[in-house]
């Protein structure tokens, strides 16, 4: 796990392009504090920052041909790498014992379609000095960043947005488009940033790039809505085998492999196929909170006592503001209003200072319909069905009645309130393809400048035979995904030099679960039946059985004390497209318990505070 980095414009000196990969590495240390290398030609430079744990000793980077032809600098991992290298060992002399070598000769040698045989996450660029030729490509799901600018004749990349910056050496403008999709969502739309010409490669598309000459993003690979041939038995048992070899694989290091246990159905059976099935006994690591309804320590115990793992918990006492900044304009370089940002950071930086890689449950909601979300949809079906005169009667009962400031699978009457937000966002979430913050007359009275602005929206696949919830699944898995909680646990955990690792979005298992029949899934209200079906024996019956919690952070108690002073002055310094009035019309309502504005309320907090830090 890494940090690249390459800048090509032939209008600067060589001192001029040496200076500013210098600081683009230096911005990026975090990434790789192991190693760092550049290579230098005329008119271009590539940079790595290397996080050794394959081939430590060797696999320096960027890693150039024999031929001195090639460059390539690589973020990630190859988990089949071992696989793939004898297919290639006759027609390459391998110097090194590690994956890089391994991409660098497959696509030397068998070219883009190299790119379809590779398990693994990556983002990576590889410079053809003959040919003045660049590829660049970013895995299936987008677990590894990877943001560009171009003019056509110049072109700089980097794995993270303020490194790019200073390769680029110039001011950013905000693009206002994607701040009304922020303000939205909460994050960017795929491909998109907070920046006016500045591009994130798709996740599953390659770029191919030439100074002067037409150039596109092209998908290599795309997530197709399937029909498994088999029964639901065989479904399960192929299921299993491939979670398990999909863990395996993530096993594969040079170092010592922990891994993330929240006490959720996901994480924990990341671990305990790593115990049962592998005969592992990984370090485990946990953040827990002070407030009952958020805390799910107990579960995660209970999980690491059974498998007997060397397990590690931390405490979220108080939010760090000083981090929180760091991440936002240190990291991830633009805003990002998931707040379980900051309990992924500290659960990362527990890990960090006993292991170099965690396994993760991330991409578990999304493939086996885990989310809430889903559970709603499906209520929704049977609510809007009630006569209109009841519904309205319905939802001015819920409203009397105080929001609690709870976590929402510990009260049933927050429950109700959020169901409400649903119904009354559902025409602006249909067609879905992302979860929104407010219905539509709302966000014009927040936002009136952006009311009419926006991004175009992304294609997802479809499928005469998907209902639904099963294109909510997918798009969920292509835009919530890397949009949303993988920058979330790239950016929080490579801030403190971890990798992470995530089974569930193995290539195989992701296939495997969009082939699936949505009611294979989720039987009634109730999600991730086939993986309870495959997996039942690897967990006891009370954390299949739970509530889902997520990794939810108790900002409704901050915004009513020293969080909601600070919102405030914020505004007043600066509130950019925001209606000042209505902003703080919400935070009144938050302290005064009549509503939870506080998700929505870190969103635009955290808007105004990547202005004040100096972005635009």
């Amino acid at each position: 796990m890494c940090g690249i980095a390459l800048l090509f414009d032939k209008q600067l000196s060589a001192d001029e392009q040496r200076a500013r990969m210098q600081a683009a590495l230096i911005a990026q240390q975090h990434r790789g504090p192991d190693d760092q290398g550049v290579w230098q030609s005329a008119g271009i430079s590539l940079g790595h920052r290397r996080l050794s744990i394959i081939d430590q000793a060797g696999s320096k980077q960027p890693m150039v041909s024999t031929d001195s032809r090639y460059v390539l600098s690589f973020n990630g991992e190859i988990y089949n790498y071992q696989e793939l290298r004898p297919d290639l060992e006759g027609e390459w002399s391998f110097q090194t014992h590690g994956d890089t070598e391994v991409l660098l000769a497959g696509l030397v040698l068998r070219g883009t379609a190299f790119i379809d045989r590779m398990e693994g996450m990556w983002a990576f660029a590889l410079w053809d000095n003959q040919e003045q030729r660049l590829l660049l490509c970013r895995d299936r799901m987008g677990k590894k960043p990877l943001y560009y600018q171009t003019d056509g004749s110049s072109l700089a990349c980097a794995s993270e947005l303020p490194a790019l910056r200073r390769l680029v050496g110039q001011a950013w403008a905000e693009d206002l488009d994607a701040t009304a999709d922020f303000l939205s969502h909460g994050y960017y739309l795929p491909g998109t940033t907070a920046y006016q010409g500045v591009k994130e490669l798709l996740p599953g598309h390659l770029l191919a790039w030439s100074p002067g000459q037409p150039y596109a993003e092209q998908p290599y690979w795309s997530l197709r809505i399937a029909s498994f041939p088999g029964s639901q038995e065989d479904a399960a048992a192929e299921l299993r085998t491939r979670l398990v070899r999909a863990v395996r694989r993530r096993m594969v290091a040079d170092v010592e492999v922990g891994a993330f246990l929240s006490g959720g159905v996901d994480s924990s059976l990341v671990v305990s196929i790593m115990c049962a099935e592998l005969g592992v006994r990984p370090k485990t690591f946990t953040i827990g909170f002070k407030e009952r309804s958020y805390d799910e320590r107990e579960f995660a115990g209970q999980i690491a006592a059974q498998r007997g793992t060397d397990h590690h918990v931390k405490v979220l006492e108080s939010w760090d503001r000083a981090h929180l900044t760091s991440l936002i304009l240190n990291n991830v370089g633009q805003p990002f209003a998931d707040s379980s940002i900051l309990p992924t950071s500290m659960v990362s930086q527990l890990a960090a200072s006993k292991v170099k890689v965690a396994l993760s449950g991330d991409g578990g909601d999304e493939l086996f319909s885990g989310y809430q979300r889903y559970q709603a949809r499906s209520i929704l079906r049977w609510y809007l069905r009630l006569p209109k005169p009841l519904r309205s009667g319905a939802e001015k009962l819920i409203r009397a009645l105080p929001e609690p400031m709870a976590h929402h699978s510990r009260s049933l009457i927050k429950k109700a309130h959020l169901f409400q937000d649903i119904v009354n966002r559902i025409e602006d979430e249909t067609p879905y393809f992302a979860p929104v913050l407010y219905a539509k007359a709302h966000y014009r009275r927040l936002f009136p400048e952006l009311a009419e602005r926006g991004k175009a929206l992304p294609q997802l696949p479809a499928a005469a035979n998907a209902d639904d919830i099963q294109q909510m699944m997918a798009a969920d898995a292509l835009i919530y995904l890397p949009q949303d909680i993988l920058v979330k646990v790239d950016r929080a955990s490579m801030c403190w030099a971890l990798e992470a690792r995530a089974p569930f979005l193995d290539r195989d298992v992701v296939e495997l679960a969009f082939s699936l029949p949505r009611s294979w899934h989720r039987s009634g209200l109730s999600g991730k039946q086939m993986l309870k079906l495959a997996c039942g024996d690897l967990l006891p019956a009370n954390i299949w059985s739970r509530r889902k919690q997520g990794f939810g952070v108790p900002i409704h108690d901050w915004f009513r004390k020293e969080l909601g002073q600070e919102l405030e002055e914020l505004l007043a310094k600066d509130s950019g497209p925001l209606c000042r009035t209505e902003v703080l019309r919400l935070l009144e309502q938050h302290r005064q318990g009549v509503r939870d504005h506080g998700y929505r309320l870190w969103s635009l907090y955290i808007y105004l505070l990547w202005r004040s830090g100096g972005s635009v």
